[in-house]
């Protein structure tokens, strides 16, 4: 298969979850005006008197209409929320009504990544080998600008993979999802620059999630995120995408699932949905940047040994609803 096919169709995979304008980013790590919530165990600092402080991942859709009159919240209004067990009371799905995300694919060593999983999870699913001895991971850098969880910025680092109960045919395989707009993956890095985003991913979802500091630089013609190592507080790791120039605004619904080992051991699997509302993407080399200063986290990606960018997607706008983690059987008994 011609590469660059394959990289025209490579999706985007674990958006694990975009603005009108991303001159608004996400909170900082520290909030001025916090409130102390108990989860699970957990003292965690929350903004005082935000959505999370009054309605716990419930919010009423007429109080989002009143603090944020330009969102349109018809897709929403679709979906019902239950209350659901995931370590603490909550509710499913989660609600992301303003967001924006950057993603670049690369080719990786797929011995290595096999390595990273989970022996359990690679009975399941493996990576997707796109050509001999390679596979491929997603680099996502999020701004959650306005969600129930209040707002926050967040780094994916993922494995591309096979969906569970279906055969691995490498190359076919990413056709597939691609066509169906339904990706899955397993993730193995998750930093969050909030503590409410952490404990609620670490307990809730399974998630390899850390606190640090993530910073956006909102450039001219590019977005840059600043991850902060979080042992030495110094630069990590920096992800730098352009704006790419105009952008589609026909709406596209986005699947974006993961695989994963819950608390008790025992297999799991969760899933995105996203309305994507404006996006472009560029198969350009120059397009994206990921620059690796010597962190834990960049010796973790060096580990990985990257190759070439196959593609990169700017994502300006989309809402999202994140569904709780359910055990995998269930989804392996209803095929």
């Amino acid at each position: 298969m011609n590469l660059r096919h394959v990289a025209a169709i490579t999706g985007l995979f674990l958006n694990i979850a975009a603005t009108p304008s991303w001159a608004q980013s996400a909170a900082a790590t520290a909030q001025p005006d916090n409130a102390t919530i108990n989860i699970a165990g957990h003292t965690v600092p929350v903004v005082a008197g935000g959505l999370y402080d009054r309605y716990r991942s419930n919010p009423p859709l007429s109080v989002i209409a009143s603090e944020a009159p330009d969102v349109d919240l018809g897709w929403f209004k679709g979906m019902k929320k239950e209350k659901v067990d995931i370590g603490f009371e909550s509710y499913s799905p989660n609600f992301y009504y303003k967001n924006s995300r950057i993603t670049a694919v690369y080719t990786a060593d797929i011995s290595r990544l096999r390595e990273l999983m989970p022996a359990a999870v690679l009975k399941e699913v493996q990576p997707l080998q796109i050509w001999p001895g390679r596979g491929l991971i997603a680099f996502t850098a999020y701004s959650y600008h306005y969600c129930d969880n209040d707002s926050y910025n967040e780094v994916a680092l993922s494995i591309i993979t096979n969906k569970p109960g279906n055969s691995n045919f490498g190359p076919f395989s990413l056709i597939g999802q691609s066509l169906s707009s339904d990706f899955w993956g397993y993730v193995l890095k998750l930093p969050v620059n909030t503590e409410l985003a952490r404990v609620r991913g670490v307990v809730g979802y399974n998630l390899p999630k850390w606190l640090t500091g993530i910073d956006v630089k909102d450039q001219e013609q590019s977005l840059a995120f600043t991850i902060t190592d979080s042992e030495t507080g110094k630069t990590d790791v920096v992800f730098e995408g352009k704006k790419l120039p105009n952008p589609s605004r026909k709406v596209e619904m986005v699947s974006n699932s993961f695989t994963n080992i819950d608390h008790q051991g025992r297999l799991t699997y969760g899933y995105a949905v996203s309305r994507q509302l404006s996006h472009a993407t560029s198969t350009s080399a120059e397009a994206a940047n990921l620059a690796l200063n010597g962190g834990s986290l960049s010796t973790y990606i060096k580990s990985l040994q990257l190759g070439k960018m196959l593609k990169y997607e700017y994502v300006p706008e989309f809402q999202s609803a994140l569904y709780a983690p359910a055990p995998l059987a269930t989804l392996l008994t209803s095929k």
